[in-house]
């Protein structure tokens, strides 16, 4: 391997860490389950991508060969953690958990209201 190859990879990897330390900061301050659900699903997953990428990336140039393993987990953590993170928040918003007391808006709120208005 390349020090310049040693190097990006490293830069990648790097940046999935620091994008994983920004996720927990972002469950620990921010003030509510919707906040926190937003932190948890956009940046763990850019995180989590980019260490993966940096695996399937150090494979590549070290043996020459495509790990199909970090592919796949490439593509399920891509699909699912979004995903997730949407289905918890929407969870929580019809459990009554409240929302923070800063919050501007609230949309799905008034797509209930229309919904109940139109039955």
């Amino acid at each position: 391997m390349t020090a310049i190859s040693d190097l990006i990879i490293g830069i990648i990897i790097l940046m999935g860490a620091l994008l994983t330390v920004v996720t927990m900061i972002g469950l620990i301050r921010l003030p509510d389950t919707y906040t926190r659900s937003h932190a948890a699903s956009k940046s763990a997953t850019l995180g989590v991508l980019l260490i993966l990428v940096g695996c399937l990336l150090f494979f590549w140039i070290k043996d020459g060969s495509i790990n199909g393993q970090l592919l796949l987990g490439i593509v399920f953590v891509f699909i699912t953690s979004p995903v997730a993170g949407h289905l918890l928040g929407r969870a929580a918003y019809y459990s009554g958990s409240p929302l923070w007391k800063g919050t501007v808006r609230d949309d799905l709120k008034e797509k209930q209201k229309k919904r109940s208005m139109s039955e």
